[in-house]
Order: structure tokens, then sequence, then C-alpha cells
């Protein structure tokens, strides 16, 4: 069979030369489309599915949150494993799903089961996490500007920068770091509770009705038809005070007769320095699965440039970490390897075999092949890093020697027949 393939070949040269000439201009292409990164990503098929509530402990938060979630979860197809972590007021349940399974089909399946959880506390809703890996931290960044406070800083993040660079394509999420969320705190005196006897639920139940809008009926005045609303929504300090938590013999009782509101930060259990100058305020970008590092960072670099032309006056957004240059610099480094092991193989060749034509023959090989190879790796959904590159590096070698035996074994025939 290999010697009518030869033979076919040597018969329609001409078509064989198109379909290399083909196949390297559309390996090329798939070089240019290949997406880039620094390392491979080995990280499992899962999704993770987040809980919150706050104040418990990982005790509370494994009996009545982790342990049920996980039962539930059990049996969705194409689940390798379910793993669940609980922390001080979290919970985390990995679902592991089979490599071949699309990351987005796992997603709906896990949503489907959610819908169906019972069993868990009043109030506790779960959560799925981003559709990122573990190396989906391409880009952080921090907010300079010595004439804001962190707070202030916190709420530009948290209000303006984080939204526009979320709508960035190719980013799953953008995660807040650093600085003070504000809140308003109310800090309930409970002498003051057990005069009026109240109980701390009814201060919460007054709260939560009293901020919210409430639709009413039409009122007709002179043909014209009215709507009428009760607008509720809380806008500052005051109206918190003033919201009646209980009537006691025609006396309302407000919250400002049972403690403090105060605008204050979140309880925080950490800071975020950088480089020991300070603490610092910022985000991480998180890239969605699949995509190209190098041009969702492009992108969000781009979104960046407009983003600072609404900032407060002498805001700066720095660049904190960039994996493009990561990647730049290994993909840099492997070029230059395969060219130094291209050229030194092709003079080899000459070498030995002392003949242009012949030497021309295996040297042609090695492009081919490599673009050959790009064509696998795009369609397969392989990166181009720093391990899949150093492959093509150390095939070079092995590429040349199918050629070269050839090329020798056709001398040998040509010599023979001389």
């Amino acid at each position: 069979m290999l010697k009518n393939l030869i033979s076919l070949s040597l018969q329609n040269r001409y078509t064989v030369l198109f379909l290399a000439l083909a196949l390297s201009v559309y390996g090329f292409v798939c070089m240019l489309k290949t997406p880039i990164d620094a390392i491979p990503d080995l990280s499992e098929n899962q999704v993770i599915v987040f809980t919150e509530w706050m104040g418990r402990s990982p005790e509370i938060m494994e009996h009545q949150v982790t342990y049920p979630l996980t039962n539930q979860l059990q049996g969705i197809a194409k689940v390798k494993s379910v793993r669940g972590v609980s922390m001080f007021g979290m919970s985390f349940i990995y679902v592991i799903f089979e490599d071949n399974i699309d990351i987005y089909w796992a997603r709906s399946r896990v949503l489907e089961r959610l819908s169906a959880v019972q069993g868990l506390p009043e109030g506790i809703k779960p959560t799925l996490g981003a559709d990122g890996t573990g190396l989906g931290h391409i880009f952080w960044y921090t907010l300079i500007n010595p004439n804001l406070d962190l707070a202030e800083k916190r709420t530009l993040q948290d209000w303006y920068v984080k939204f526009a660079l979320q709508n960035v394509e190719g980013v799953s999420e953008v995660a807040s770091f650093g600085g003070f969320q504000k809140q308003y705190q109310l800090q309930v005196n409970p002498y003051q509770l057990r005069y009026y006897d109240l109980a701390w639920m009814n201060v919460i139940q007054a709260l939560q009705n009293s901020n919210q809008d409430v639709g009413a009926r039409v009122l007709e005045i002179n043909q014209s038809q009215y709507i009428i609303r009760g607008a509720g929504y809380l806008q500052n300090l005051k109206d918190i005070e003033n919201i009646v938590v209980a009537n006691k013999n025609g006396v309302p009782i407000l919250v400002k007769d049972l403690g403090t509101v105060e605008e204050a930060p979140q309880v925080r259990l950490g800071i975020v320095d950088e480089n020991g100058q300070g603490e610092v305020v910022g985000g991480v970008v998180v890239m969605r699965y699949g995509e190209n590092p190098n041009t969702v960072i492009a992108a969000v670099k781009n979104k960046i440039k407009e983003l600072e032309k609404g900032l407060p006056e002498g805001t700066k957004i720095k660049t904190a970490y960039d994996r493009s240059s990561l990647i730049q610099a290994a993909i840099d480094n492997l070029k230059n390897t395969i060219l130094e092991e291209i050229i030194l193989v092709c003079v080899v060749i000459m070498l030995f075999l002392l003949h242009l034509r012949s030497a021309l023959v295996v040297m042609l090989t090695i492009p081919i092949a490599i673009l050959m190879g790009f064509i696998a790796m795009y369609h397969f959904g392989f990166t181009a890093n720093i391990m899949s590159l150093s492959g093509i590096a150390i095939a070079i070698g092995v590429i040349v020697d199918d050629g070269i035996v050839m090329v020798e074994n056709a001398h040998r025939h040509l010599t023979e027949k001389d």
C-alpha cells in the first residue's frame, strides 16, 4: 500500500504540491487563531456553587447548607464527583464533570438541580461561581488617587469601574478587593428592646417592610386619572431613624428610640497592601472559560483607557499584574529556541547530504509539519503555551528523520541504477 501511495504521489506531483501549500496556508491561519497562554490550563471541568450565610460557624454551614446541597447535587449526568467545603459564613460545593463535557451544559444541569433544592434555611440562596477556571485571573489593577480615601475608591471601583469592565468581551467577572464598603449600620440597645417589650425580629421586619415602593389604586379627578404609589425607599440616615417599629398605647416607637444608626464601613478580615507602600483598592479580571487571554487583556486595556476619561480628576488605573507580559516572554523565548533549532538542523542536513535540492526537500518538511500541528491544536482546542511549543521544539529533530531516510534511500536507488 505504501508503494502504491508513493507511486500515486509521484504521478500527481503538482496535486501533492498544491495540497502541501494549501495545508501550510491553512496551518498558518490556524496558528494566528490559536489561543496563546503562558502555561496549559490543567484545572478540572467544574462548576462551583457558592452560598453565603453571614455569622454562622463552619459547623452550622456544614450541617444546614453544605450537606443538604451536596446530597441534592448528587446524580447529575456526567458528574465524576461532588465536593463540599464549609467556612465561616460561606459554603463552597465543587461539582466535577467529565473532561469532555461542555462547561455551559454542565452549568445548566446544576442550575436545574438548584431550582428544586429544598430544606435550606429561610433566605439562603445558592449561586453559581464565575464561568472561569483556576487560571482565569489574567489582569489585576489598582486605583490611584491621593485625593480620595479608601472608602471613596472602593465605591468608585464597585459602582463604576467594575461594571464597565464586566461588559468587555471574554470577561466572566471582576472581583473587587481592598478599601471599605459603605454600610448603614444599626446598633440596637438590648435594654431598650426589653423596656419596650420588643424582639430583634420586630426591628428586622420593620426595616424590611419600610424599604420598598408600593402600588395603589388609580384616583380619578376631573376626568383625569392619577396613579397613586407609595415611595418608601430609604434615602438617608434620618429615614432609617424614623422607621416605626411598633405602636404602644398610641405612641409610635421609632428605630432611633431603640438604638443608633450610623454610616460605617463593613467589617473586614484583612487588607490589601501593594509592595509595602500602603493599602490599595482595585479589582481582579477573571477570564471566561475557553477565551484567548491575549485578546481579552488587550480589550480590557482599551476599555481602561476609555474609563480613565470619566474618572475623578487625578484618578489613574494602575496595572498590578498583567499575564500578557508573561505570555509574551514565554512565547518569545520559545520562538527563538525553535528558530535556532531549525537553523541548526538545516545546517547539519546540508553538511551531511552535501546536496542542495535534497537538503531543501528535508528542510521544507519542518515548517509544513509545524503548521499542520497548529491545525490539530486549533481544532482540538489546545492553547499555544510553553508546554505545547516545547513539544514542537523537541520534535523538530524527529520531524526530519523520515525525510532524511527517504532522501538517502532515493540517492541509493539512483546510484544503483547508474
